[in-house]
């Protein structure tokens, strides 16, 4: 009896030791595969920080085994794939390094070679998976790479990775879709880089071209129109001259975004949501019908807000006019009057995805590419970006897309015919126009003069000396100065002083806004037929609040990265918000801002201007300013929309705090809904809300380097970054001092009034 407990023990042991190093076998201990290491299905091997696996897997609906690539937490989410065109029927696989140096993949039933990395052998080597998820196999004598996974991409790109065109052999490094939903092999779509003239993202439908991302000029993707709203981390440009123009993901400290092209030909941008713990899909093209490249044809227009969404580009006309009404566009337009190169004329199409072909010519003046496209009779079209330059067309417009609101201006060259500009014609229109003209000019300034003195009463002490230099109410003056000749105004509108005069009634009070340093302001209306009541004041709910702090950020971002020229605003306030009457925020008040040109990034002044709480400690103590004193004013603005109160205006006397302080202190207590105003704070939207208050902290932080950029926060605020940094103290938070250079302390002002300080020097 003892015996037969004893080997039912044993037996009980052995089974139990058995489990135990099956358990164990499936997770092994590194990220690194050397000489003699076999990796059997299902056994993994796990990068450093446990971001990325290497094991087998099982696409859905089927039992076929496949070697790859996942991530951790989304082991469903595959990035690579070794074998996708050789799957194996059973768990029978496993990986190792052969005996030339490469990484192979072996069927156990047939040990048959399935996969390898195929590079020419060496002595010694070895494998390891890194936390950007590539597989690299090196020399290990040398430690210098013989293959990596990154260089043979699947469906996936991730941050790190680099989508490639050898500018000189077409060489691409690009990415593959798979076959369907179940099957990694090869699918008929493709999606990479373009790189020939200007650098462009494409996808490729068995070799034809099924849409693209528009030329590339820095920053942005000039045909993808969700990038002119809100930034889309993930691209930057490198240029290598050996080969060619590479771009990739910007690796971001736990952030995790992913782009993939699907068996369907999207291109899908996905965000990781670690609180949901769930990817979201953050972008995705095409977006829409007209997104498909060459919807409408040769020198067609594509208008999705339209019905039907195509039309001919002015001056054309369908080629096959039974087919275009059928709502078959892709014959396209053809021109309806031939170019006679001499004394053509442009036609501006405003907000337009430019075509395809652009080609490019560096320049700083617009009116260099209308010359330069006029003088090249082959010239069919350009356009301008600040930071491209010049774009022309010389063959055909095609994929020409109507974006709305956002967009280029492409100037489509046309016969003078088109414009009806006859030599004679002109003479009978000009002459009579131009009589006309005068006439009522000089009824305009008769009776404007009228009227003026009829209104003695309300522009008192008032002198008028010569057109555009001076007008004078009491102690205080708006001069007005003629300024033409030292500005290039290009094609800015042009007011004379009595347009202003009649738009703001006169200048009456009614229609005054507020006193900067420069003068008064007006509000005015060129529109405006009679004087009718500004609406009744309205609360502004959480979702307009948020809307406006988005609005704003992306108004900043255009000044420091999408203009022509830097632009540093250096006095964003409250009242150099303006909303309009759809309540969308527009930045105002440029007369303290500084261009930057070049390289330049930041600046400095013994004149410091600007309004105190909105002033960054670095700008207020020592003059230095750059972008990320903008930002700092800008995350005292998102303080004051939750809080409903300006930073100037508002001191706790609890607990001798400032506004930045009291935002400091009820987020870190992790209270953050106590500082939201009473009238929205609604637990509904408390996650939001508290979100918008470390962010606003984030941009308060005392240094520079701390704060994020323009760009980043939009990606905090689009929810594109997820996870958010943890904000040190803010300055200006405890007893309305901070502690400068050396030890000095600066004393925070509050007021009731708003102390701008001006400086009149030219800049």
């Amino acid at each position: 009896m003892a015996t037969g407990i004893a080997q039912i023990f044993i037996h009980k042991s052995i089974l139990l030791l058995i489990i135990i190093q099956s358990v164990a076998c499936l997770s092994i201990e590194t990220d690194t595969i050397s000489t003699g290491v076999v990796i059997k299905d299902p056994q993994t091997i796990t990068s450093q920080k446990q971001i990325f696996k290497l094991g087998f897997f099982t696409p859905p609906n089927t039992t076929n085994r496949y070697l790859g690539i996942f991530f951790t937490f989304s082991q469903e989410t595959v990035i690579w794939v070794a074998n996708r065109d050789t799957p194996l029927t059973d768990s029978s696989g496993s990986v190792t390094l052969s005996r030339d140096g490469n990484i192979v993949f072996l069927d156990g039933t047939t040990n048959q070679t399935v996969w390898s990395t195929n590079t020419s052998p060496v002595i010694k080597s070895t494998a390891q998976l890194l936390d950007t998820g590539n597989l690299v196999l090196r020399e290990e004598a040398t430690g210098d790479v013989l293959w990596e996974s990154f260089s043979e991409p699947t469906d996936v790109i991730v941050p790190g990775m680099t989508l490639s065109q050898n500018v000189k052999t077409g060489k691409m490094v690009a990415l593959s879709a798979w076959k369907n939903a179940s099957d990694p092999e090869l699918g008929s779509f493709t999606a990479g880089l373009e790189a020939q003239s200007i650098p462009q993202l494409a996808t490729w439908d068995g070799g034809r071209l099924h849409w693209r991302s528009g030329p590339w000029n820095g920053l942005i993707f000039l045909g993808i129109k969700e990038m002119f709203y809100a930034y889309l981390d993930g691209f930057t440009q490198v240029t290598n001259d050996s080969a060619g123009n590479f771009f990739y993901s910007k690796p971001q400290e736990n952030v995790y975004i992913t782009a993939s092209v699907n068996s369907t030909g999207h291109v899908l941008r996905n965000v990781w949501n670690g609180v949901a713990k769930r990817w979201e899909v953050g972008w995705s093209a095409p977006e829409n019908e007209c997104d498909v490249y060459g919807k409408c044809g040769e020198f067609g227009s594509c208008n999705v807000m339209q019905s039907p969404i195509c039309t001919c580009l002015r001056g054309f006309e369908p080629e096959k006019e039974e087919e275009w009404g059928r709502g078959n566009w892709t014959n396209g337009c053809r021109r309806k009057n031939q170019l006679q190169c001499g004394g053509d004329g442009f036609l501006m199409l405003q907000h337009m995805k430019v075509p395809d072909f652009a080609q490019p010519l560096p320049s700083r003046d617009q009116d260099e590419c209308r010359t330069r496209c006029m003088g090249n009779c082959s010239c069919i079209a350009y356009a301008y970006d600040g930071n491209i330059g010049c774009m022309f067309w010389s063959d055909t417009l095609i994929d020409t897309q109507d974006f709305g609101d956002v967009g280029v201006d492409l100037y489509v060259r046309l016969s003078a015919s088109e414009f009806g500009s006859h030599k004679g014609r002109k003479l009978y229109i000009i002459i009579p126009v131009t009589v006309s003209f005068v006439c009522i000019s000089v009824m305009i300034i008769i009776v404007w003069w009228l009227m003026v003195k009829r209104r003695g009463d309300r522009v008192r002490d008032t002198s008028i000396v010569e057109a555009g230099q001076m007008f004078t109410t009491d102690s205080t003056a708006i001069v007005l100065r003629n300024e033409t000749k030292e500005v290039n105004i290009g094609e800015l509108p042009k007011f004379t002083f009595e347009m202003l005069a009649k738009a703001t009634n006169w200048f009456h009070e009614d229609n005054l806004l507020g006193r900067g340093g420069f003068g008064p302001v007006y509000k005015v209306c060129f529109l405006q037929v009679q004087r009718t009541t500004n609406p009744a004041k309205k609360l502004l709910d959480w979702n307009m609040r948020y809307n406006i702090i988005e609005g704003i950020a992306r108004g900043i971002l255009y000044l420091h990265r999408d203009s022509r020229l830097r632009i540093i605003h250096r006095d964003l306030k409250p009242s150099n918000v303006l909303l309009d009457k759809d309540w969308n925020p527009k930045i105002s008040d440029f007369g303290m801002a500084r261009i930057f040109g070049g390289n330049e990034d930041h600046g400095s002044t013994t004149r410091v201007v600007g309004t105190y709480g909105y002033m960054a400690p670095e700008y207020g103590m020592e003059g230095r300013f750059s972008e990320k004193s903008d930002v700092y004013s800008f995350g005292v603005l998102i303080l004051e929309i939750i809080k409903g109160k300006k930073n100037t205006h508002y001191f706790n006397d609890e607990w001798s705090l400032s506004l930045i302080g009291y935002a400091w202190k009820m987020w870190s207590e992790g209270n953050g809904l106590s500082f939201v105003e009473e009238s929205i704070a609604n637990g509904e939207n408390e996650e939001e809300m508290v979100r918008c208050i470390q962010i606003g902290l984030l941009c308060v932080q005392e240094k520079p380097k701390d704060r994020p950029s323009i760009e980043v926060v939009l990606s905090m605020l689009s929810r594109d970054i997820v996870e958010l940094a943890m904000p040190n103290q803010p300055a200006f938070s405890e007893n309305g001092s901070t502690t400068g250079p050396s030890g000095s302390t600066y004393q925070n002002v509050f007021s009731s009034n708003e102390l701008t300080l001006s400086g009149l020097d030219g800049r």
